[in-house]
């Protein structure tokens, strides 16, 4: 249920009897709920987000680094904090269009990316890989890309398994600043 942002005390909000739970209110998401940034079309000139983040400043794309093939980007919203993505400057929807080159750089960044996350935040693991579809659950699928998601012990905890919210103690531009600082100079 979807209720109405206020100041107002709980009871105030909704329909029914006010609970004890505190609300921690992330406003921010609504934007990738209701599709911003979601290209209009399969191509890369339907407004991909991919294919004009590297037409920004670093800082303003949150770029972390450049290579001759891909880039590793912070995501815009992520599951964690130090969500990243390893993404192919040429547009491609599937894995399989990769030349060899890219397949190359892209393994490399995505290691690469894991060192930098270690040194930067101390992760313990990682989730990486890339959803191939819509059905796949790829929320941009018309440009391929990889995740790298650091996890630590104990980071599912009552938050987003009970709370459905996620804490990310740093801002973007922040982490972006980190990561660029500790990704190794051998892929600068």
């Amino acid at each position: 249920m979807l209720a109405r942002m206020t100041s107002e005390p709980e009871q105030q909000i909704g329909v029914g009897t006010p609970d004890a739970f505190q609300r921690l209110w992330t406003p921010h998401r609504m934007a990738y709920i209701q599709g911003e940034n979601k290209p209009t079309g399969p191509g890369a000139g339907d407004g991909c987000p991919f294919c004009s983040i590297p037409e920004k400043s670093d800082e303003d794309g949150l770029i972390i680094v450049r290579g001759a093939s891909v880039y590793a980007v912070l995501n815009l919203y992520p599951y964690t904090g130090g969500h990243l993505m390893v993404v192919p400057f040429r547009h491609i929807a599937d894995y399989t269009e990769l030349t060899a080159e890219e397949t190359i750089e892209l393994a490399d960044y995505t290691k690469a990316a894991m060192t930098a996350l270690r040194t930067a935040s101390g992760a313990h693991g990682f989730n990486i890989g890339m959803n191939q579809g819509t059905v796949a659950g790829a929320g941009i699928a018309a440009h391929l890309h990889q995740h790298v998601v650091p996890r630590w012990g104990g980071d599912t905890n009552f938050m987003p398994v009970i709370g459905r919210t996620k804490v990310l103690p740093q801002l973007l531009a922040d982490t972006r600043q980190l990561l660029a600082d500790a990704w190794p100079k051998a892929q600068a």
